[in-house]
């Protein structure tokens, strides 16, 4: 399989890595740090416009390689693709149910389990070496950071952000668009558009407030 990767930077490294672990080929990077598309050896460089004219020409498939949640979920909509233009990366060293369902532009890395039933949507980044347990629902544009663990149940919203090594315990639901903390345990439910840190997890921040510490759960 041939691929784009729309970004170029770290993250884009890791995938490019991810491609090649199955024997695919990165075949462009676009980024719109390029003023206009060119070809270095065998891969093109060039602005993110120019992704219509490579699936034409190339026949690839594209993977929105950018870790910032709302930046990819606006670039899935200024580019406007459609679904089967989208690749699904998976390492060759991660482990899916064949039960699993993960949807297109997703991203896979080394050592993560995904298990049975879980669905997975578009444009996520499960990160590396991280599980997610049996029925978990996991949003589109969610990053799910290395060493995380996603128990049974778990229902996480569109756009969350689930750090380092955090545990969320089985059946709890996390809002959209909210971020729970490094090494975080939720033992709670988490409201949609909250920062949530801590053992036990505890929102710190909302859509419209920092939380005092004397208002939050005791």
């Amino acid at each position: 399989m041939k691929v784009i990767l729309i970004g170029d930077s770290g993250h884009a490294r890791v995938i490019a890595d991810n491609v090649t672990s199955n024997g695919d080929t990165v075949i462009a990077r676009l980024d719109d740090k390029y003023s206009e598309l060119e070809k270095r050896g065998e891969c093109f460089y060039g602005p993110s416009s120019s992704v219509h004219e490579l699936i034409r020409q190339e026949q690839a498939k594209v993977v929105i390689a950018i870790g910032a949640n709302a930046v990819r979920q606006k670039i899935a909509s200024k580019l406007n693709l459609s679904e089967d233009n989208y690749a699904t990366i998976i390492h060759k060293e991660a482990i899916v149910s064949p039960s699993a369902e993960l949807g297109p532009g997703t991203v896979v890395m080394p050592g993560v389990i995904v298990n049975a039933a879980a669905k997975v949507g578009s444009h996520v980044i499960l990160n590396t070496r991280l599980v997610i347990e049996h029925d978990c629902v996991i949003g589109d544009y969610a990053h799910v950071s290395p060493g995380a663990m996603i128990t049974g149940g778990v229902l996480v919203g569109d756009g969350v952000h689930i750090g380092a090594g955090a545990t969320v315990i089985p059946t709890k639901s996390i809002g959209a668009w909210s971020t729970i903390g490094a090494g975080s345990v939720v033992i709670d439910d988490i409201e949609e558009h909250s920062t949530a840190v801590g053992v036990p997890a505890r929102i710190i921040k909302t859509a419209d407030q920092t939380v005092s510490t004397a208002n939050r759960k005791a």
